[in-house]
């Protein structure tokens, strides 16, 4: 299940998006850029997890389960 909006959006690397936060146009102050940043990772957290749910719900529909030690 994806965010709303998030297929709108394009995928940015990490690296790419931190670096435009650090060297864009207008300056942040520490507390303004340490919440960007925990909301950029918080979102892509979320994305993430979200995903690996929908891969594993996928695998189980297929019937195929990891497994155990692999």
């Amino acid at each position: 299940m994806t965010q709303p909006g998030e297929a709108s959006r394009p995928h940015i690397p990490l690296q790419d998006r931190l670096r435009r936060l650090l060297d864009g146009p207008a300056a942040l102050d520490k507390r303004a850029l340490l919440g960007t940043l925990c909301a950029e990772v918080s979102r892509r957290e979320t994305v993430a997890y979200a995903a690996g749910w929908n891969d594993a719900l996928a695998a189980v529909r297929r019937g195929s389960r990891p497994e155990a030690g692999a």
